[in-house]
C-alpha cells in the first residue's frame, strides 16, 4: 500500500510525555515548552498526584491537545465506563489495551475521543515476549492487534516505529499510528524498540510521544524545537 497522508498539523505530531509527580511540575514543563509543544500526554505518574484532572483543565486553558495514557485494562463493562467518564473532559486520545472485548465496549462510548489499542510496549523484546507466552514475534503481535482494533471500532494503535511499515503495508490506513520509544541512535535506557524522529516519520508514523529526550536535554524547549523541525522537514521529502 501506499501511505495516505492525514490532515495532521506538523507541530501536533510531536506529543511530549508529561511524566511528573506534581500539578507544580506540570505547569512548570507546560511554560517552559510554550508553543513548542502543543500536544501533552499525561499518564499514571501524574494519576497518583491527585491533580490528575486539574493539570488536564490546565492544558485545555491553554489550548493544548490532551492524550489521556492510562492504559485502561479490565473487563469490557469497566473500561467502557472509564472511557465513557472521559467523554466529560477535552481529550483526544485515550489508550486502552488490546483485547477484543474491551475495544469493541469502549468504541461503543468513546465519543469524539480517538481510541488508541496498545499493541506491545517498546520496552519489550523478543526475550520479554517468549516469557510471557506470545508464540510471534513482535511485529506479528502488533499487527495482529492492530487488525482487531480498527475492526473493533479503535482509531489507531500504540506501537514501536519500527513496526510501522508493516502497519502501513498490511492496515487500512485510517489506522492512527503513535509511536513511543523515540531515542537517539545509540540508546542505553529501558526503551528498547526505538527509532529516532526522521526515522519514525520517514516509516509512516502519525504523531511520536517524546519524554526523557527532551526533559533531561540541556536546553528542552530547543530540542523541542529541534524535533518540530525535523518532523517538517521529513513529512516535506515524503
Amino acid at each position: 500500500m501506499t501511505y495516505v497522508e492525514k490532515n495532521i498539523a506538523s507541530h501536533d505530531r510531536l506529543i511530549f510525555a508529561l511524566d511528573v509527580a506534581t500539578r507544580a511540575e506540570a505547569l512548570d514543563w507546560i511554560d517552559r515548552l510554550g508553543e513548542a509543544v502543543t500536544f501533552y500526554k499525561i499518564g499514571m505518574e501524574l494519576l497518583t498526584s491527585g491533580d490528575y484532572f486539574a493539570v488536564l483543565g490546565d492544558l485545555a486553558e491553554r489550548g493544548k491537545k490532551i492524550f489521556v495514557d492510562l492504559k485502561f485494562f479490565d473487563v469490557p463493562a469497566t473500561v467502557a465506563s472509564a472511557v465513557r467518564g472521559l467523554t466529560r473532559y477535552p481529550v483526544y486520545f485515550c489508550t486502552i489495551h488490546g483485547n477484543d472485548g474491551m475495544m469493541r465496549a469502549a468504541a461503543q462510548v468513546k465519543g469524539d475521543i480517538r481510541l488508541l489499542a496498545v499493541t506491545a510496549l517498546t520496552s519489550l523484546d523478543q526475550h520479554d515476549l517468549d516469557d510471557l507466552g506470545f508464540r510471534c514475534n513482535a511485529e506479528q503481535l502488533v499487527l495482529s492487534r492492530a487488525k482487531a482494533a480498527l475492526a473493533a471500532g479503535c482509531d489507531g494503535v500504540v506501537s514501536s516505529g519500527l513496526e510501522v511499515p508493516a502497519l502501513r503495508r498490511e492496515v487500512d490506513h485510517a489506522l492512527i499510528t503513535v509511536c513511543p520509544g523515540i531515542r537517539p541512535i545509540g540508546n542505553s535506557d529501558d526503551q528498547k524498540r526505538t527509532l529516532d524522529v526522521a526515522q519514525a516519520f520517514a516509516a509512516g508514523a502519525d504523531y511520536i510521544v517524546v519524554g526523557r529526550p527532551i526533559r533531561q536535554a540541556e536546553d528542552p524547549r530547543a530540542a523541542a524545537l529541534a524535533m518540530q523541525k525535523t518532523i517538517a522537514d521529513t513529512l516535506a521529502c515524503a
